[in-house]
């Protein structure tokens, strides 16, 4: 009984991520000893809310900017790069 006991202890099972893509990034951090996502510091709320600000005005101010023409070819790029396959 005390044997059992002890192995039972022993092998204690962790709850880890459910994720394949997380498990094996949790085994990849363990093996190099890279930190966990828990354990990296926090982004600057502040810093995230600037960005953010910028990257909502940056579409609307390139787009403003381009001409017709300039438009009309990236738009037939993009048509190409997504149906010319």
């Amino acid at each position: 009984m005390l044997e059992r006991l002890c192995y039972a202890q022993a092998m204690k099972k962790t709850k880890g991520p459910r994720d394949i893509s997380q498990l094996a990034a949790s085994i990849v951090a363990e093996a190099t000893g890279e930190k966990k996502a828990e354990e990296m510091p926090q982004k600057n709320p502040a810093a995230v809310a600037l960005g953010r600000l910028g990257g909502l005005k940056g579409g609307k101010a390139r787009a403003k900017k381009l001409t017709a023409k300039r438009r009309k070819e990236i738009a037939e790029r993009a048509a190409q790069a997504r149906w010319g396959k």
